[in-house]
């Protein structure tokens, strides 16, 4: 038991006390010698009759439960493949867990964006904790600990019925109860369409104006960040540094020097693709009004510490100065109760779309 306790209390996804992320793989391999004191269960959507029937319909406007047990448990895995003919469904169905019975959701985004698709749109990606696979494979290996109780919702906002939702989630049940101070998984969804522009500031100091990709109170840390772009004028819209304000402070006390150098890519991302275990930029777009851009970044070597509260920011252009869309998903772990979440943008809010610079300017 104390192995897997490590596993949970630290943010080492799997992998072995001592060992670095550069080494998954062989800690997966190291770890089949050794016995383990879980059960096992796979929650799915398949055929209860016996038939091939392993999906359920999600009527527009109807909530799909996908998993509903008691604790104590861990979920290690969770996959998803949808079949919709509705446009941008990635960003009309919303995924929601809640832990322990909660009445509001640890985790809460659309279910594209939860799985690092901002943009509305399949492509294939592969990081250590999120992966899109061929063709429509939605892959989360985030480990989701909790004491009593685990519920996961997927809920259709769009118009038009989804014929098909299948899913296999990986829990491992324990009989014994996790260590009090155990933390548990967020996930929360925030946009900016668009960002508001101050092109006349030349310095940003404290982060008044930079995008939120969350705020938490309590004890916890920061796990990662996805993000999609969409470009509402031409040029540049990596300018922007990361600013983490921890425990209530004024000013940042990690402060980063340009959005690309903090998704770990260089030079505008070099004008090419790339998706590694722990940063990437899978979409990267021309620098035009319309361009498109995903990127993201998981601290899993050396997760964001807090002990009172968080508040994870990035700015827009430097200083603040571009108004481009913003669409993002943060991941975290910390004790509960949690901060309520902001409300979800409305359902016609989160399509992606292109909004002028001139347009906004009259």
């Amino acid at each position: 038991m104390k192995r897997t306790l490590l596993v949970l209390l630290g943010f080492s996804l799997l992998v072995v006390p001592g060992t670095t992320f550069g080494q998954a793989p062989s800690d997966l391999l190291s770890e089949l010698t050794k016995s383990h004191n879980y059960v096992l269960k796979r929650i799915s959507s398949y055929d209860r009759t016996g038939g091939n029937d392993d999906y359920r319909p999600l009527a527009a406007g109807e909530t799909l439960t996908l998993l509903d047990e008691a604790g104590p448990g861990e979920i290690s895995h969770v996959w998803i493949t949808i079949a919709s003919d509705e446009r941008f469904h990635l960003k009309k169905m919303v995924l929601r867990i809640y832990w322990d019975g909660e009445s509001s959701p640890s985790v809460e985004a659309p279910v594209g964006d939860f799985f690092g698709l901002g943009l509305g749109q399949y492509f294939l990606y592969q990081s250590v904790p999120l992966a899109v696979g061929g063709d429509k494979a939605l892959n989360c290996f985030f480990p989701m600990p909790f004491q009593k109780h685990a519920r996961i919702t997927l809920t259709n906002e769009g118009q038009k019925r989804a014929e098909a939702v299948y899913w296999n989630i990986d829990l491992r049940a324990y009989k014994a109860a996790l260590p009090a101070d155990t933390l548990y998984f967020h996930a929360q969804y925030r946009q900016a369409a668009p960002n508001k522009a101050f092109p006349e500031n030349k310095i940003n100091l404290d982060g008044k104006e930079n995008y939120v990709w969350m705020e938490a109170t309590g004890r916890g840390h920061f796990a990662g960040v996805t993000m999609s772009v969409i470009e509402n004028q031409d040029g540049w819209w990596g300018e922007g540094d990361d600013m983490f304000f921890v425990d209530g402070e004024k000013l940042p006390s990690i402060n980063g020097t340009g959005s690309e150098d903090y998704f770990l890519g260089a030079w505008d991302f070099g004008g090419k693709p790339f998706a590694y275990g722990l940063f990437g930029a899978p979409i990267v777009g021309a620098e035009l009004q319309g361009g498109r851009w995903s990127v993201y970044r998981f601290h899993l070597d050396s997760p964001i510490t807090f002990t009172k509260s968080l508040r994870a920011t990035i700015e827009h252009g430097h200083a603040n100065d571009r108004g481009d869309n913003f669409y993002s998903v943060a991941y975290w772990y910390q004790t509960e109760p949690h901060e309520e979440f902001p409300p979800l943008p409305g359902v016609e809010m989160r399509v992606p779309r292109v909004f002028p610079v001139s347009s906004l300017q009259k």
